[in-house]
């Protein structure tokens, strides 16, 4: 009987191809809101929050004649499209100035509000706020395992078992070893400890930060930070709402929790972390209930701001989106447009 082949790779290279390559799960025609649902999707209220943003950041650069809004990992554009049906009722003529960008690798979606141009990386010198929604948990990084004798070995997926089948590899070394060392500590540790080697996360975001010529940059992801890494990792899939077994097969989404403190490093002076929660609140969300006397006299405004204020405890709840930490960064501001 011949032997059964097998096809090994490390976890970038597969994610990379399952996710982004040809068929890959961001190029399905369904579009990642097939599979799961994010904060735009949830409400738009979400949408509403942005837009406070950004004029935030228009008045702090001075109101420029043209205002950029770079969506980066953007869908199939909901946010954008959502942004600019708030656009007429903008102040300062913001809608008029306005200039949404798409940034996806997959292709434009048939029918998008043509006022939105659609890029496979963002634009070069723009000044506006640059939003990148779950967007860095999709960038694909290795992973690292320690063998019996603690030593960190990169992990391998089989690409043919077609059900995620793994094995260790070679040790970390180079690049990977030094990230490690500095971020997520390994070497030494009991057998079967798992990190996400996030370099390449790093660099995507110093990039995407290095785009703008002025303006806000702003990365929200589930996330952790040093002094509390999960001892086993979090890469996961996610098919038709639900957590499954990560496969790069291009069937599911692929992703991993974000170490938001070795990003906002590597994208230098200028950067902090907020919580969705305190960030949205910053914003004006308030999930508050209305007072129960507005039912009395204006039951539709009362059961409007019902839903409202359902709405805006499902963006902050502590146990669901509310935990999305929210990475900001700065460039040639005179102040952080959430903190007064």
């Amino acid at each position: 009987m011949a032997s059964e082949k097998h096809e090994w790779s490390g976890w970038r290279t597969a994610a990379e191809r399952a996710l982004y390559g040809a068929g890959g799960f961001y190029r399905r025609p369904e579009g990642p809101a097939g599979h799961f649902r994010t904060s735009v999707h949830a409400s738009p209220l979400f949408a509403r929050a942005v837009a406070e943003l950004l004029g935030r950041v228009d008045e702090a650069l001075g109101r420029p004649a043209e205002l950029a809004l770079v969506d980066l990992g953007a869908g199939r554009g909901e946010l954008l499209t959502r942004v600019l049906a708030l656009a007429p009722g903008l102040p300062h003529g913001r809608g008029r100035r306005l200039r949404p960008y798409a940034v996806e690798r997959a292709e434009r979606p048939t029918g998008l509000d043509r006022r939105i141009a659609w890029l496979d990386a963002p634009p070069d010198g723009c000044a506006g706020l640059l939003f990148a929604n779950e967007w860095l948990d999709n960038v694909p990084v290795d992973i690292a395992e320690t063998d019996e004798d603690g030593v960190p070995r990169r992990v391998e997926v089989d690409l043919t078992s077609g059900d995620g089948t793994e094995r260790l590899g070679d040790p970390v070394n180079g690049e990977d070893a030094a990230w490690l060392a500095r971020w997520w500590p390994l070497a030494g540790a009991e057998p079967g400890l798992r990190a996400e080697i996030g370099h390449p996360r790093e660099t995507a975001w110093a990039r995407a930060v290095g785009s703008l010529r002025a303006g806000f940059a702003v990365a929200v992801d589930y996330a952790h930070e040093r002094a509390a890494r999960p001892p086993f990792g979090t890469l996961t899939g996610f098919r038709e709402g639900r957590e499954v077994r990560p496969v790069p097969d291009g069937s599911r989404d692929l992703t991993a929790h974000v170490a938001m403190d070795a990003c906002a490093a590597a994208a230098g002076p200028g950067s902090g972390l907020l919580t969705q929660r305190e960030a949205l609140r910053a914003l004006g969300l308030d999930a508050r209930r209305p007072p129960l006397a507005l039912a009395s006299t204006d039951p539709t405004a009362y059961v409007h701001a019902l839903s409202a204020a359902g709405e805006v405890a499902e963006l902050t709840d502590p146990a669901g989106l509310g935990a999305f930490t929210w990475l900001l960064h700065t460039v040639d501001l005179p102040h952080d447009p959430l903190r007064p």
